[in-house]
């Protein structure tokens, strides 16, 4: 008999029903330290008392009016998010699925507008994630996203990562944009250099096609920027946010140039829910936290102490680690023995990390972790692969 709940993960053995800024609790009170941050969401912990004032003062006021009205909260997101990025507007939705779908429409439509209506193609890599949607799946074009669902949605093309000479042979007439993201979360923390993703921009110039950035996982502080191209120096047209923009709760947003969403025009895109006033005060408490340099400095002293502490880590277990690998709080373990068992015996010391691709382990902590944390966290982790020598 099918399960109530339609049985699409498998399921870890844990239920936790509180949430303590790094940690979790299950409900006998066992705490487990928290490297998964809801696969790199609760960029400021769990029940943050800033955003639960955000979230109950604004749920006392009012929830839902849907997008037929102006949203003062969505306004004052939209403008946090112009001011403090290359953006001159900002669609919100609920999910980075959903950021994907109209990014995916937004660069369509925009040639489409210019009389170009063959422009359709978009150019995307091998191990990205950008979602589960049907444009998602067809834009990642893995046959572990893509079997069984087919007729996939065309307009594609898909290349190896960091191959260079077949990026610039397959740029056409039709070519629309080049999506990527700055640092492959699901493909095993992949950051892409910065010098790369230079190229990519001068490219994308060369040829006047769109730059779409996948910043789902990599942004909002993740990096230590505040946008992990930042690093780069470069800009891109259009660019998918969502996770940590809302700090757990459901809120991903398109962020454009006007040029680039110069076709979304009344009646193009919609979303019953998206831009709500719930998820945008929450956003903009996200926002006057994480956009503050001197806690991206504190972000980027912390991950270079949690990195420092796995490179000792990997040398004392060079039989179950090989390297780190990443950028700020969104590090990978790449791993000799099986990741999922190294995940297991995470959970068995009471310490919580995620499996991606390529045999690696993502460590996605709260952007806020303490250094004590962060001296725990690894003393959990040298005991689950002390478990597997």
């Amino acid at each position: 008999m099918i399960p109530s709940v339609l049985p699409t993960y498998s399921r870890a053995p844990l239920s936790f029903v509180k949430g303590e800024g790094a940690w979790l609790i299950e409900a006998d009170g066992s705490r487990y330290l928290d490297l998964g941050a809801g696969i790199a969401v609760n960029v400021l912990g769990h029940a943050n008392p800033a955003l639960v004032k955000a979230l109950t003062d604004q749920a006392q006021s009012l929830w839902h009016t849907s997008n037929l009205y102006q949203i003062p909260q969505q306004q004052a997101l939209a403008d946090k998010l112009v001011d403090a990025t290359f953006a001159d507007t900002v669609f919100f939705t609920n999910s980075g699925t959903e950021a994907c779908e109209l990014a995916v429409k937004m660069a369509r439509k925009y040639w489409y507008d210019k009389g170009d209506k063959d422009r359709v193609e978009i150019i995307t890599f091998s191990g990205s994630f950008h979602g589960r949607s049907a444009a998602g799946i067809a834009a990642a074009g893995s046959e572990k996203m893509v079997k069984g669902f087919g007729p996939i949605l065309g307009g594609f093309v898909h290349l190896d990562w960091g191959d260079h000479d077949a990026l610039t042979a397959a740029i056409t007439d039709q070519t629309a944009a080049i999506l990527i993201e700055p640092v492959q979360g699901e493909g095993g923390i992949r950051p892409l250099p910065d010098q790369c993703l230079k190229g990519l921009r001068d490219l994308c110039d060369e040829h006047g096609i769109l730059l779409i950035l996948d910043e789902v996982q990599c942004g909002v502080g993740r990096t230590g920027k505040l946008f992990a191209h930042e690093w780069s120096g470069i800009t891109p047209d259009i660019m998918m946010v969502a996770k940590g923009i809302g700090g757990g709760f459901p809120l991903g947003a398109v962020l454009a140039t006007e040029d680039a969403a110069s076709g979304m025009t009344a009646g193009t895109h919609g979303s019953t829910y998206g831009g709500n006033p719930l998820g945008c005060a929450v956003g903009c408490a996200v926002m006057d936290i994480v956009s503050d340099p001197a806690f991206l400095a504190e972000v980027n002293r912390k991950a270079g102490l949690l990195r420092q502490k796995l490179e000792g880590l990997i040398a004392s277990h060079p039989d179950v680690f090989e390297a780190v690998r990443g950028s700020g709080m969104m590090l990978g373990l790449k791993c000799k023995a099986p990741n999922t068992d190294i995940v297991a015996a995470g959970y068995k010391n009471h310490v919580i990390t995620v499996p991606a691709a390529d045999n690696v382990i993502r460590l996605l902590p709260p952007l806020n972790l303490t250094d004590d944390e962060i001296a725990e966290a690894v003393t959990r982790l040298d005991a689950a692969a002390a478990s597997l020598s």
